[in-house]
């Protein structure tokens, strides 16, 4: 099969899934994936026939993604504050959103030099491996309690050559906080989508990516909130900051809780204008 035949079929058996206009998109992803050539070299070169293993890996490829695998799982990788991260069912699919979060906090530190900066939840490791190539003078420390996650962090650490501190921690376990000294800055992106919202969600996201990363109880959403602005108050230094990603619903309730503990908050929206992340500055130890 030739080359462009086999993107063909595949783009026309993606629309099972998708509109025709993300399958072309997906299918190209797929093909230079394959064969290691761009769109514009693969039209030069249209009529190479796919060797064996090409063919054996699209037909591997085809068949996961007809099963509704996110492709960045099919692939093994996503790209995110254009780095490319190793990413498997263990961890979230890095979002916009969250490279959003990682430019707010550039923007506002990188001049800082020697800021010690706490990651709560790491998933791939993408937000501390993104803000340690930016800011390279940061000390970074990353927690998750999930192994299979930090396997993963810890890879991409070393393939992206990031020098960070990754460490196996539940945050929600407050006797485990002695293990962590003081920081300047935390950032996370927890969990925080309320069970009841599972049935507006799509299904590749609800039957792929890590629940335990998604999911809060409806009956304490703040949760993962609430633990970090009680851990800054001990563990923050003069006017630490805490930089979050939320749920688009909480807004008002997380800058509520932030500013009943001693903090002075800012919310922020994302690029599609929904209240996506909030600024915690802690005023008083």
């Amino acid at each position: 099969m030739t080359m462009e035949l086999a993107y063909r079929q595949l783009a026309k058996s993606l629309e099972t899934y998708y509109d025709p206009r993300e399958a072309v998109a997906i299918a190209n992803l797929v093909m230079e994936k394959i064969t290691g050539l761009k769109r514009i070299d693969r039209l030069l070169e249209s009529h190479r026939v796919l060797s064996n293993a090409e063919t054996e890996k699209l037909a591997f490829f085809s068949s996961q993604l007809l099963q509704g695998k996110p492709l960045q799982y099919v692939l093994g990788e996503a790209w995110f504050a254009h780095l490319p991260f190793y990413v498997n069912q263990w961890v979230l699919i890095p979002r916009p959103e969250t490279e959003e979060l990682v430019e707010w906090i550039r923007l506002e530190n990188s001049h800082t030099m020697g800021l010690r900066i706490l990651d709560i939840g790491t998933g791939s490791g993408c937000i501390p491996i993104a803000l340690k190539k930016q800011m390279p003078g940061a000390s970074i420390i990353s927690i998750d309690k999930s192994k299979e996650a930090l396997e993963v962090a810890t890879k991409n650490a070393l393939d992206l050559k990031a020098v960070i501190e990754i460490k196996s921690l539940d945050f929600l376990d407050q006797e485990q906080w002695e293990q962590l000294g003081e920081v300047d800055l935390i950032v996370s992106n927890p969990p925080y989508i309320m069970e009841s919202e599972k049935a507006s969600m799509e299904s590749h996201v609800l039957d792929h990516e890590p629940n335990m990363a998604l999911f809060v109880p409806d009956q304490d959403p703040l949760l993962f909130y609430r633990n970090i602005a009680l851990f800054g108050q001990t563990h923050l230094s003069i006017n630490g900051t805490v930089y979050l990603e939320i749920n688009q619903a909480l807004g008002i309730q997380v800058c509520a809780l932030f500013q009943s503990l001693g903090y002075d908050t800012a919310l922020k929206q994302d690029m599609q204008g929904n209240d996506r992340m909030v600024k915690a500055q802690l005023l008083h130890n």
